[in-house]
């Protein structure tokens, strides 16, 4: 029980560690974006790929870390690492996530592959429009 409390409270130093050193990058990001006057699409991709340039190796540990508290393993892990990254990545300039991006992690949070997984998201976003 020691080594799981002990494991929960390194994945959140961990985390804590690199939210603080993404909002850094953002904010620096977000000035140079202002220095090159980029605004709209080009100032949101601008953004991203400087934040994720700025943080990559720390965002892909940090979302590791997050994965093995969820305890994931093979395809499972390999997705949710990759979503995490992408979200990181995008954090500061990016919109909310869409219906179907929302549906599809609930998805993989629930282990759904297959038939189960298509059945599972479209109802997700039927359900998400409907609000």
């Amino acid at each position: 029980m020691l080594k799981n409390r002990l494991s929960v409270l390194l994945a959140c130093l961990t985390l804590a560690a690199f939210n603080a050193h993404a909002a850094d990058a953002a904010q620096a990001c977000e000035a140079k974006a202002a220095e090159k006057k980029l605004s709209g699409a080009a100032k949101t991709s601008f953004t991203k790929k400087c934040v994720a340039d700025a943080g990559g190796s720390d965002a892909a540990a940090a979302c590791d870390a997050k994965a093995a508290e969820k305890k994931l393993a093979g395809a499972a892990k390999t997705s949710f690492t990759k979503k995490c990254v992408a979200d990181a990545g995008g954090a500061a300039s990016a919109p909310a996530p869409t219906a179907e991006a929302s549906c599809e992690a609930k998805a993989s949070e629930k282990k759904l592959a297959g038939a189960a997984k298509t059945s599972f998201t479209k109802k997700c976003v039927a359900d998400a429009a409907a609000k």
